[in-house]
């Protein structure tokens, strides 16, 4: 039997420049990332081994790596390229659920942000 555990980074906030419009371009905005791990457990949770758990900042050093330096038109294929690469990095982590906000949505209307979550399993 396999145990997980879960390891959640919340809202974590980075200045960037994605969007479909120029203006996002141009201008940028701020987007929040919440991050939302199941690991597989290991000797940190019986032995409590620092030398066998997921980094949270090498994971928060990863998102911010993606977040600032690619730029994409759908904050969902942003959710997706965060979850995927966080798998891809980390052969602890089973699932990410990677939740994007972005506040500044260029849409008539009153809102505090626009969200998307996308869930993604490791191979």
């Amino acid at each position: 039997m396999i145990m997980l555990y879960t390891i959640t980074l919340k809202n974590c906030a980075f200045f960037a420049r994605h969007g479909l419009f120029e203006s996002e371009e141009n201008l940028g905005q701020r987007f929040f990332v919440d991050i939302v791990l199941n690991v597989e457990a290991s000797t940190a949770l019986t032995q409590d081994d620092e030398s066998d758990v997921v980094d949270y900042g090498a994971v928060y050093a990863s998102v911010t790596r993606i977040v600032t330096s690619e730029r994409f038109r759908l904050i969902e294929a942003l959710a997706w390229r965060i979850g995927s690469v966080l798998c891809e990095e980390f052969a602890a982590v089973r699932h990410a659920r990677i939740t994007v906000r972005k506040p500044s949505v260029p849409i008539e209307g009153v809102l505090d942000y626009a969200e998307v979550t996308v869930d993604h399993d490791a191979e």
